[in-house]
């Protein structure tokens, strides 16, 4: 397996990503080789400082970045040998397995959309963050940004795509699907999330649990996939941050608060395009692009778009 990860993606890049990289390097097993992509010259400057043996990775080198703030697709039209740019082409030649940034989400969407697409059938993909429970292992709430507009048809296909990704990535049996929704009847919401709950009930390809309220979402058991538009999952998630900010900034420790902190999960999947590729937070710091590079790991294993393919096909 060969996965590649922007070197210079991120506000804290490279130091950040190629620290890293080197962790995840100490804790990945298998025949695995991590591809970085970037300033050759500072990659090897950071491993040679921290005594660790470039040659371990595959470096490419790349003389040109797409900063944060730049327009993500006039950049990725002008910057041909960035290191974003550069991911997508050894991604959809075949050279490598999976492509992780923690640079502009706008251009890393540009390269998923028109260079690896979207799987036939889908009609919008999306992204997803973990929202933890109390006491149980974490539900997939997607959207959390990519289409703050959703139609009816659109939701219950991300359904079935948090199904799918919780399934066989997180090891769900079955997993219960929610929308969330202003209450818990069925009668109950906007009229795209009325007619949402009309597409997803009494389906065979999902395990369709019903609406899910606001203040559901932590409950144990409640959910294993939570689907809303994209607007109100940024919200949700952009929240979440904040209480975890909030609860650091009191100096509270607590073991649930602390499974609301981003550097765990490091980047979450485009659900829905052709190939795996991964986006982390912008601010990653160097545990964040660890746990991003082994999320990927789990995500090519499992065969990810591929089973997405069989269904939509």
């Amino acid at each position: 397996m060969r996965i590649a990860l922007d070197a210079m993606g991120g506000d804290y890049a490279p130091e950040a990503t190629v620290m890293g990289a080197i962790e995840a390097v100490k804790s990945i097993t298998g025949n695995i080789k991590i591809v970085l992509i970037g300033d050759e010259k500072k990659i090897i400057e950071i491993t040679n400082r921290e005594k660790f043996d470039h040659s371990v990775f595959e470096i490419v080198n790349t003389d040109e970045v797409i900063g944060m703030g730049e327009n993500p697709a006039k950049a990725f039209s002008k910057k041909q040998n960035s290191s974003i740019v550069a991911g997508f082409k050894l991604l959809t030649s075949g050279k490598i397995d999976a492509f992780a940034s923690a640079g502009n989400t706008g251009a890393m969407m540009v390269g998923a959309m028109f260079m690896v697409k979207s799987i036939p059938g889908i009609i919008r993909p999306a992204i997803s963050a973990q929202v933890p429970s109390v006491s149980g292992p974490s539900s997939t709430l997607l959207d959390v940004g990519i289409n703050p507009d959703c139609r009816p048809d659109v939701l219950y296909q991300y359904g079935l795509l948090g199904s799918l990704y919780s399934k066989y990535v997180f090891q769900v049996d079955n997993p219960k699907v929610c929308l969330l929704n202003l209450g818990a009847e069925e009668e109950k919401g906007n009229l795209v999330t009325k007619a949402a709950y009309e597409l997803m009930k009494d389906v065979d390809d999902l395990n369709f649990s019903g609406n899910i309220e606001g203040n559901e979402i932590f409950d144990e058991g409640k959910s294993d996939v939570i689907v809303c538009d994209g607007f109100v999952g940024n919200v949700i998630l952009k929240e979440a941050e904040a209480f975890y900010k909030l609860i650091k900034k009191r100096k509270i420790e607590d073991s649930f608060f602390e499974r609301f902190n981003f550097e765990n999960y490091g980047g979450t999947p485009i659900l829905g395009v052709n190939q795996p590729v991964i986006i982390g937070h912008g601010i990653s710091n160097a545990t964040a692009i660890k746990n991003m590079l082994i999320h990927t790991k789990d995500v090519v294993e499992a065969d990810l778009m591929n089973k997405f393919k069989e269904i939509f096909k």
